[in-house]
């Protein structure tokens, strides 16, 4: 896809919601089933069933996925796909790209070991290593714009409102 064809298939809807605000706002979901014989949750990723568990330094078998990982590969994913749409509309040439996301977890936070210790990442870091020609300032343009328009990395980046509820059936 190059930058006229990315603007014409997004050129309706952005117009829609310009006129109609309300239209371009949805509420996504996720689901996992807890399940009854292990310490896990089965996550239905519309593809298929993701199996989380504990991870192996808060005594997981490993066989599952962390969800500490899959926090990192959601970034790592939306940051890739913003990434490519960023450098298609500003027609960016990208000969190829690996996005990586890492981070610092204290499992004594977790495991509740350490009060002191926080519970989640204390860090984040996410880089691009990309094959390209483009000069200097393209690229550092690409990366901020990929910065903005991420979902992910701005979620993280500025807190969004949580709360909990919990039904009883």
């Amino acid at each position: 896809m190059d930058s006229q064809e990315l603007r014409a298939m997004q050129a309706p809807i952005k117009a829609r919601y310009k006129d109609a605000p309300d239209a371009a706002v949805i509420t996504l979901k996720a689901q996992g089933a807890i399940d009854d014989q292990s310490i896990s949750c089965k996550v239905e990723t519309g593809r298929a069933i993701a199996a989380a568990g504990l991870h192996p330094l808060s005594g997981g078998s490993g066989l599952e996925l962390c969800s500490g990982d899959m926090l990192l590969e959601s970034l790592v994913a939306c940051a890739g796909v913003t990434l490519k749409a960023v450098s298609t509309a500003l027609e960016i040439p990208l000969r190829a790209g690996v996005v990586r996301a890492e981070g610092e977890l204290d499992f004594r936070g977790t495991l509740g070991v350490d009060k002191e210790a926080p519970v989640g990442f204390s860090a984040i870091r996410l880089s691009f290593d990309l094959d390209t020609d483009a000069p200097q300032e393209k690229i550092d343009q690409l990366i901020k714009l990929t910065e903005r328009y991420c979902v992910v990395f701005q979620t993280l980046n500025n807190k969004p409102q949580l709360s909990v509820t919990t039904n009883r059936s």
